[in-house]
């Protein structure tokens, strides 16, 4: 008998710790006020060895466990709980939304609005997610067709393609090919936010989410915290300690990508949306991790009932901590709006604050809701000029696009939309969520709007 070669799943990424999650995790805890002390030398240490020993690699383990007994710092002057009692202690004052009663035409218009947008918006970026602005820039020109105004094109020299990163092999990213939204993973958790809510309500548990992705999502379908998440849920670590255990991505965008039902179920209550965005985000991020995933749920379910960017930025703030880096770092932008600033202006703003070139700040949470923010003041309520907006600098490309392109699409409505950016899609979304694989925009709209009524009820 022949014994299979077998493959050693383990050494896939985010299946075990490399020297890059390390200096993510140094990093992380700097931000989070956290002193190392002497654990800085045990970092210094292993960044020389090889951890794919398994010596190596049990110290890297006990390093990150001993990290996460480290207390803040005194005089660290962000606070920022994880659990919901002590988020709702530190938000803000509540912002005032207007009683807007919705048609049941116009209810349908949004929700299909924010599917549409989202998928557009994603899609536009995909092409170029993990490249640099630079090399976007480059790209674009040498077409003629900077700044971006349309899907990202095939016709561009071999050569030109590989030198700024562009894989042209997938046509169904590009204008030429595109024939529905492929899957992407900002989609993904999308449909499982739906698929959650049908089977679970409006009463669902943490628990609940960790169950769904461990029986219909694919263990390599997540990313970064999902998949160290994933990895400690299928060992019987159950939430929030999933979220911290040995998870150097715990404040990275995975989370704020998960948001966007729980806005489009909730029209007029931020409050409730960022409830479920808490929910679900606490299985794989902490701190500023799960604020971005109540900020954007919150926006969605107000642009349901606003009519100006700002205000609908500002709703979703006033459902985190007001003291937190996010919070802080979405009122800079707010502020740059206010007195003027250029689009460049505020975008060089960003940039010098967050560095594209190094994988931690170009994943985050925060910098990443910097440039959603950006897109949507600078965008003016253009649909084009937002989701263009958004992936132009670069960072997490298709997962801006996709946000940006969500809290614009509830607020305009699926009607609004430019056909030049929807119909290419032939109101098909491919996805990896079991039982899901490939259904319509337009019906997850329909099953929004149910779940909708349903939970009023």
């Amino acid at each position: 008998m022949n014994i299979p070669k077998r493959t050693n799943w383990s050494r896939e990424p985010w299946m075990l710790l490399s020297k890059g999650d390390l200096e993510i995790e140094r990093q992380q805890c700097r931000e989070e006020g956290k002193d190392l002390g002497k654990l800085e030398a045990e970092f210094a240490a292993l960044a020389k060895l090889d951890l794919n020993k398994e010596r190596h690699q049990q110290r890297a383990e006990a390093l990150l466990d001993a990290t996460a007994n480290l207390p803040v710092r005194a005089g660290y002057p962000n606070r920022e709980p994880s659990d919901l009692s002590g988020i709702r202690a530190a938000r803000p004052s509540s912002v005032f939304l207007p009683k807007r009663r919705l048609s049941a035409a116009e209810l349908r218009d949004k929700a299909l609005g924010g599917w549409l947008g989202r998928a557009c918006g994603c899609l536009l970026g995909k092409p170029a997610e993990g490249r640099r602005s630079r090399q976007i820039e480059k790209f674009l020109k040498a077409q003629k067709r900077w700044p971006l105004n349309n899907y990202f094109s095939l016709k561009a020299p071999a050569k030109l393609a590989r030198e700024c990163g562009f894989d042209i092999r997938f046509k169904g990213l590009f204008a030429e090919g595109i024939t529905a939204m492929v899957e992407d993973d900002d989609l993904n958790y999308t449909v499982a936010g739906l698929a959650i809510l049908k089977r679970w309500g409006a009463g669902f548990t943490p628990g609940d989410v960790a169950f769904f992705w461990l029986s219909h999502l694919p263990l390599f379908k997540v990313c970064s915290a999902e998949r160290a998440a994933y990895r400690n849920l299928a060992n019987g670590i159950s939430p929030p300690a999933s979220a911290s255990f040995r998870n150097p991505y715990r404040e990275w965008i995975g989370a704020q990508i998960r948001a966007d039902f729980f806005g489009y179920v909730s029209p007029g209550n931020p409050a409730g949306a960022a409830e479920f965005a808490w929910r679900d985000a606490v299985i794989s991020h902490v701190k500023n991790g799960i604020y971005g995933e109540m900020w954007v749920a919150a926006m969605i379910a107000a642009a349901y009932v606003l009519d100006d960017v700002s205000a609908v930025i500002r709703a979703g703030l006033a459902q985190i901590p007001a003291s937190s880096r996010l919070a802080k770092a979405i009122g800079r932008v707010l502020e740059l709006y206010r007195a003027g600033a250029t689009f460049g202006v505020a975008l060089t703003d960003i940039s010098g604050r967050w560095h594209e070139n190094r994988a931690h700040e170009r994943v985050h949470t925060i910098s990443n809701a910097a440039i959603v923010a950006l897109a949507l003041l600078w965008g003016k309520k253009d649909y084009e000029k937002t989701i263009c907006g958004a992936v132009m600098p670069g960072f997490d490309t298709d997962c801006n696009g996709a946000t940006a392109g969500s809290v614009l699409g509830v607020m305009l409505g699926g009607a609004a939309l430019p056909a030049k950016w929807s119909a290419p899609l032939n109101d098909t979304l491919l996805t990896g969520v079991a039982g899901y694989n490939r259904v319509a925009l337009s019906q997850m709209a329909d099953e929004t709007v149910a779940l909708i009524r349903k939970i009023k009820n």
